[in-house]
């Protein structure tokens, strides 16, 4: 095998980046694009060079985008350029796929919550404040739009109770970000990795994917506890607000997993499945559903009884 030079995959990883930085900033349609490539170059020299080499071109890109006067890139380097070189630390080290989801998800969680109390603190803007007002002229407009098909109170006077409570579900709000981040990132890395004929952790199909039997209780304590009912605007209130959709969303996708994992058993073509989660997108009230069917897999093993029956 050709020996890595680290001196030349660091200047052509860099040269990457900045492209890609300049792309993001300057180019409207594109920059969407690149904006989740920007972690890709860090992951790349990280699992080949190590954590070492891997900060120190973050740290060279951060001073070169410092001198060039780019302060919203030096914050996208904060964010993306750290969490791939973790990820790429973390490929580096064989660990398996859900290992380095989490190492990225805190990662970009971190550098989020950095970048949220240093917009806040600095420049004396809340990014949850800015996006609740642009929602809300968003669902004036959609209002005014949806009066032409009828009566739709009850879905806009739901979606404008979740934009009202923004600003509390901010914890949850950069979680989500957080992790979706991550496992974009991570998915483009790995593409990106075997196609440059390197190993590379996978994460395996939905259907062997299953959440620790602890988070079921964790669920169960959180519905136990808002029935008893708690005072709002206080620290439990706020904490079960934002526990609410983290747990609902796990529940969920353990749901999909033993949907996908049930019509893989039955060797039932898996158009069906996936029909379901394309129909649960559209409509919303097959996801309640499907977290019914995630609670019980979670609570009762259903898939280790549906093995036991065949």
């Amino acid at each position: 095998m050709k020996e890595k030079n680290p001196l030349r995959d660091g200047s052509i990883y860099l040269g990457i980046y900045i492209g890609l930085i300049l792309i993001s900033l300057f180019v409207p349609v594109m920059g969407l694009l690149s904006l989740v490539l920007l972690p890709v170059p860090f992951i790349i020299f990280t699992k080949r060079h190590g954590l070492g080499a891997g900060t120190f071109l973050l740290t060279v890109s951060f001073v070169i985008l410092l001198i060039l006067a780019l302060p919203l890139a030096v914050v996208t380097t904060i964010t993306f350029a750290a969490s791939g070189v973790v990820i790429g630390e973390l490929y580096r080290r064989g660990k398996d796929a859900f290992t380095v989801l989490l190492g990225g998800s805190l990662t970009f969680t971190a550098a989020l919550l950095l970048n949220f109390a240093g917009s806040v603190t600095i420049l004396d803007i809340h990014p949850v404040y800015a996006l609740q007002n642009v929602l809300r002229e968003s669902m004036e407009t959609t209002e005014e739009m949806m009066g032409i098909f009828g009566d739709q109170g009850d879905a806009l006077g739901e979606a404008m109770a979740v934009i009202e409570n923004l600003p509390l579900l901010t914890p949850a709000l950069i979680i989500f970000i957080g992790v979706g981040l991550a496992f974009t990132t991570q998915w483009l890395g790995s593409l990106v990795i075997r196609k440059m004929k390197e190993e590379v952790s996978t994460f395996p199909p939905l259907r062997e994917w299953s959440f620790p039997k602890a988070f079921i209780w964790y669920y169960l304590l959180m519905i136990i506890v808002t029935l008893i009912g708690v005072e709002a605007g206080t620290a439990v209130d706020t904490v079960l607000q934002n526990l609410r959709p983290i747990l609902e969303t796990v529940m969920i996708i353990q749901g999909f997993a033993f949907i996908f994992y049930f019509f893989h058993s039955k060797k039932i073509t898996m158009a069906l499945p996936v029909m379901i989660l394309i129909g649960a997108l559209v409509f919303p009230f097959i996801l309640y559903l499907v977290r019914i069917l995630g609670i019980i897999d979670l609570g009762f093993d259903l898939r280790k009884r549906l093995d036991s029956k065949r």
